[in-house]
This record gives C-alpha cells, structure tokens and sequence, in this order.
C-alpha cells in the first residue's frame, strides 16, 4: 500500500513550514508522529527564526538541516548550533523545555533555513524516562555507498550499518543522494516507511513520485523503488506503534492524564527556565 500524503502549510512569514504528518490520511509512520518541513525560506539582515522556549514529553525530536543553522537551548543547559548533514537529537522523555533561535553571527546577515523537524514517540516503557540532548556533527555519523546511491544514515540501522544514536525502538532516519538511476529495495522486516523527494525524480509503486510530497508505505509494498540521477530523498520508517498515543500541542503519551499533567504544569511556569532564554510560549 502506498498513500500520498499531501503537507499543511503555515505561513510565519518569511518562513513557510509544511506538517505532513500527522495527516487526516495516515496519523503516523512507524513510531514517527511528526514531519514539518521548514522553509526553504531567505531572510535579510536582522530577521530570522525565534520559536520561543516550550515543553514536550512523551517523544524524542530530530532536527536536521539541509541549509542554514539553528542554535538549540534547553533547559538541561544545552547551548549548542546544528549546521546542515548534523543531527540534534532531544528526548523529552518526562519533559523538557527548549528553544531555537539562531546565532548572532548568521541572524546578522542575509542566511536561509531550509530542513525537517521530526518527532518519534518513545516506546510506552520509556516514556518516563530522564530527558536528555546529544548533538551529533556529520562527521560521526555513517555514509556509505549501496550501488550508485550515497547514503547517510542518521539514525537506526539500514544496509547492515548502525548509527550512534540510541534508539529506544527499531526505526530509521536516511539521506539518500543517487549518482545515477538505480532502483534501491525497503530494508524490509515488517516496517512502515516514508520517502520524502527533495529534488529528482522517483518511480514508487508505478507511478512518478512528486516532490515536497511524504509518502507513505505499508509493509506489504515489496518495492524496489527508482530514482533517476541527481535524485536525493530522505527515507525515514519503523515499526507500527503498539499502543495508541494521544497528542495535545507539544505533549505526546499513552496516557491522558500524563498530557494534562504537563499542561498544569506548564499554565503554572513549573518547569525549569531555559538558560539565557527566559521567554515564554504560552499554550494554545
């Protein structure tokens, strides 16, 4: 089975960020319940990204750019900038609070973002576990070639490579640059996946795949897919959840009342402050 799944957009001028997931037609692919797609959006002097300091839980994010930097606070006392090929790697686990912003140097000339923003929800046995940050430079994760494709794998486990990053359930993140046109098969083992084209050209299921679409595939669809040279993609998947999530603004858990919980505590300015960014972002 495969399903298109067409993004919605909201417009934070100059930026444009486009959710495809969660979506009307499928609520998440594997344990990923979140895929925004920031810009690609120029800004001028002076201007730039400022999403304030807010709460999560339940879930781990992934951050990765393509163009641009973004600088990450929390409130662990984390400061640290990602630059495109890095991944910043946050679980919130009970909760955490953070920012991101940009650096004085980049916000003071013209620059452009452009990247994806995912959440994974944590397995039901871990969602109580301490939050924590990694950030992890290009350098110290794996590339390597299968065929004609380069391919950079951010996190899990694909074409018998490991990424550093803990994964707290069987799921992968790749980048996928393809020198000439190959057809690349699933990893396989029972997983859903999503293919997101940035540019190039795709064959998926017969059909000519569209860019700045997510597309969804069920563990059934045997594959391979095509990709014509030039082609680069982001393939992401895992395994279906066990267990249904409830997802209220930032908050993710199996259990409701967790979610209000963390809504009182966060009405009531409970958590701690993000250092160097005491801003608030109040809740919908």
């Amino acid at each position: 089975m495969v399903k298109k799944l067409v993004g919605k957009t909201f417009d934070l001028d100059p930026l444009k960020v486009h959710r495809f997931l969660p979506n009307r037609d499928q609520r998440f692919i594997g344990p990923y319940i979140f895929f925004d797609h920031m810009g690609p959006a120029d800004f001028e002097a002076g201007n730039g990204v400022d999403v304030r300091p807010h709460p999560h839980i339940g879930l781990s994010t992934l951050t990765y750019l393509m163009e641009g930097s973004l600088l990450h606070r929390d409130n662990l006392g984390s400061y640290q900038e990602i630059i495109p090929g890095d991944i910043n790697w946050m679980t919130a686990g009970t909760g955490i609070v953070h920012s991101e912003r940009e650096t004085d140097a980049v916000r003071n000339s013209q620059h452009r973002l452009n990247g994806l923003q995912l959440w994974i929800a944590l397995p039901s046995d871990k969602q109580e576990i301490a939050p924590a940050f990694h950030h992890y430079p290009k350098a110290d994760l794996p590339t390597f070639s299968l065929d004609a494709v380069s391919i950079k794998l951010g996190t899990g486990e694909a074409f018998g490579h490991k990424s550093p990053i803990t994964n707290y359930a069987p799921f992968f993140f790749m980048d996928m640059h393809f020198q000439q046109s190959t057809d690349i098969p699933f990893p396989g083992g029972g997983a859903e996946y999503g293919i997101f084209v940035l540019e190039g050209q795709v064959s998926l299921a017969g059909e000519q795949a569209e860019n700045e679409i997510l597309y969804y595939i069920g563990p059934d669809e045997k594959g391979p897919f095509t990709a014509s040279a030039g082609t680069r993609l982001i393939m992401l998947g895992g395994k279906p959840l066990q267990h249904h999530r409830h997802i209220w603004w930032n908050f993710v858990s199996t259990d409701k009342q967790k979610i209000d919980e963390a809504k009182e505590k966060w009405a009531a300015r409970d958590y701690i402050p993000v250092p160097g960014d005491d801003d608030y972002t109040p809740m919908p």
